[in-house]
């Protein structure tokens, strides 16, 4: 496991440093740069004793391979990481669990913006695999805007096992996929349940196919075939927010 990791943007620093200070580790601030959320971020760093530097544009970008860091770059302690038992804890401790699985989705950029609309739906915990699944790199959690502190991102080693024990555990599997004959608004959407969305353009794999106890899709009017993973994911999330609202 790595020692150290690159964070940056301002979100994803300000929900660290709220939540986790004691991993940052050195922070590097654009030189000349002043506004409140940065002054804000600085002060907390020099509340707890975190070495500051203050840098040209160029270090910064050479620092995160010029992603757009917003003019603060932080060295960190890697984040806590979580697994299947860690799952089912935080499934026991819901009356009425909401997970989001996502098979196979590559794009940091996807799981990030996946973790922010999870959020802010009030999702439990997101569920990918560890193999053939983004990971939560600095860009994921930039992206995320502070989610990536907030929902526990599992990582399992067999998601069709797991979907299996969730099951067993209580959790209806709601898999989306566009051969689905049922349109995400025909189907019951309340009580402890899991999402699952496939990867663009392939989808879910076989065997997660096969798991899920219902499938559904999304309608789709126009001349496009599917949707970024990120914006169905967040269309059917909130769906599922609508129809838990008034169970």
């Amino acid at each position: 496991m790595a020692q150290q990791e690159w964070l940056y943007g301002m979100h994803a620093l300000e929900a660290v440093m709220a939540r986790e200070p004691e991993r940052i580790i050195e922070l590097f601030v654009l030189k000349g740069r002043d506004d409140d959320k940065l002054r804000a971020i600085i002060n907390q760093a020099r509340k707890f004793g975190i070495s500051i530097q203050f840098c040209q544009r160029k270090v910064l970008d050479d620092k995160v391979r010029g992603e757009q860091h917003q003019g603060i770059v932080a060295k960190a302690k890697p984040g806590k990481g979580y697994d299947e038992k860690d799952l089912f804890e935080i499934v026991a401790q819901q009356e009425q669990p909401f997970l989001l699985i996502l098979d196979g989705v590559t794009d940091p950029h996807n799981l990030g913006a996946c973790l922010r609309t999870a959020d802010a739906a009030g999702v439990h915990a997101l569920v990918v695999p560890k193999d053939k699944s983004a990971n939560l790199t600095p860009t994921a959690r930039k992206v995320a805007c502070g989610a990536a502190e907030t929902v526990p991102l599992v990582q399992v080693t067999n998601l069709a096992r797991t979907l299996r024990d969730l099951q067993e555990a209580g959790v209806w599997i709601i898999g989306t996929a566009g051969e689905a004959e049922q349109l995400i608004y025909e189907c019951r959407l309340a009580g402890p349940m899991a999402l699952v969305m496939g990867a663009e353009g392939k989808g879910m794999r076989r065997l997660t196919r096969e798991v899920c106890d219902e499938l559904i899709k999304l309608p789709m009017a126009g001349s496009v075939s599917s949707l970024n993973v990120s914006v169905a994911t967040g269309v059917c999330l909130y769906e599922i927010v609508r129809q838990r609202a008034v169970s």
